[in-house]
């Protein structure tokens, strides 16, 4: 028989911790609500994002608490938060951090000194990433690929757990950077933070316009973030739903016979194997979330959008039509169902699947 798993069965200590993390993330919620009003998909992707190590691009209009978001989320998880506001003139040094001349007063000597910049927290905040150069912009891809950074010809670890969360503005475009596509690739999600429900605002309002102020306690630090973590990579995923997430990624390459006409016509540019990673480990951190030591092809489909709409380049006819990534990946998983009922029928999925 094939090998149908990726890694062994779950053992009881695997599935305490399932249910330590469930805990937690319940926990962590909660304490969110505190301070945030709904936006409970974006809360999940942030969270999902995190425990894979990965980083995430918010795109949102402004006043939609994607700072106050953040910054409470570094709150509960106990971790240190900084917040770089992006401009045109800013630099990569301001960024990273510089080193500085300073002298020894015992022996008159002078030495250079590194005085590390906000990058050096475990949160970080790229607000309005596009509206700086490009030079600067590329001051976050070693941070954020190396968990390092190299000023004066020397190398810097950064602490860990470390996750990068930056903001665009879709409205206005005039004075921006767009960022090119290999550090949108970077980014694990992209995360769209859309208007609040009337009753959700009728909340807000309240809670804003009152003299009161909630406060957030902690509910993880960076050991337990870091552990949970390492949990993730170690949920099974069976061969029949880790070729479903290759699947969905291979059809965007328009250059293979994989490719549907209709995809050719609407994209000028599909995904790279990081979509499949990230589609993965995306969906092993979903389950973990809702309680399973296992990924089932839902999973998979939970954490398409936020993973491929930043990896998919549509085309000028698709954009003529008003189609954008969100609906060219609706369709995708419209049009590629996942052989899971087929691969059960043969017994080729893991037990736990099975009971």
């Amino acid at each position: 028989m094939p090998t149908i798993f990726t890694m062994t069965d779950p053992t009881q200590q695997d599935l305490q911790h399932v249910e330590q993390l469930r805990t937690a993330y319940k926990a962590m919620k909660e304490e969110m609500k505190k301070v945030i009003v709904g936006q409970d998909a974006v809360v999940d992707q942030l969270f999902m994002s995190l425990f894979c190590r990965g980083h995430c691009l918010l795109i949102g209009v402004p006043g939609l608490a994607k700072t106050l978001m953040i910054s409470t989320l570094s709150k509960v998880l106990s971790l240190s938060f900084n917040r770089i506001q992006f401009t045109p003139d800013l630099m990569p040094a301001d960024i990273t951090g510089t080193e500085v001349i300073q002298e020894d007063k015992s022996t008159g000597r002078r030495e250079f000194k590194f005085m590390p910049g906000p990058v050096f927290a475990n949160v970080v905040l790229a607000d309005e990433i596009n509206r700086t150069p490009p030079k600067t912009q590329a001051a976050l891809l070693e941070a954020m690929q190396e968990y390092q950074v190299t000023v004066g010809g020397r190398r810097h670890e950064l602490s860990r757990p470390f996750f990068v969360l930056a903001t665009q503005n879709p409205i206005e475009q005039e004075g921006t950077y767009p960022l090119p596509e290999a550090q949108l690739d970077r980014f694990m999600f992209m995360v769209r933070v859309d208007y609040p429900s009337i009753e959700e605002e009728r909340e807000i309002l309240r809670r804003t316009t009152e003299d009161s102020h909630a406060e957030v306690g902690p509910i993880l630090g960076a050991a337990e973030i870091t552990a949970l973590q390492n949990i993730v990579r170690r949920v099974p995923i069976a061969e029949a739903v880790l070729d479903y997430a290759m699947r969905l990624v291979r059809m965007t390459r328009l250059s293979t016979d994989e490719a549907p006409q209709w995809l050719k016509e609407w994209l000028q540019w599909g995904a790279g194997p990081r979509a499949s990673q990230n589609l993965v480990l995306g969906a092993k951190a979903h389950a973990l979330l809702n309680g399973r030591f296992y990924v089932s092809a839902e999973d998979i489909r939970a954490v398409a959008k936020p993973v491929l709409r930043h990896r998919l380049i549509t085309s000028f006819a698709a954009e003529a039509e008003g189609i954008t990534t969100d609906k060219v990946i609706d369709r995708m998983l419209e049009e590629t169902p996942p052989n899971e009922s087929k691969a059960l029928a043969l017994g080729k999925l893991p037990k736990v699947i099975q009971q």
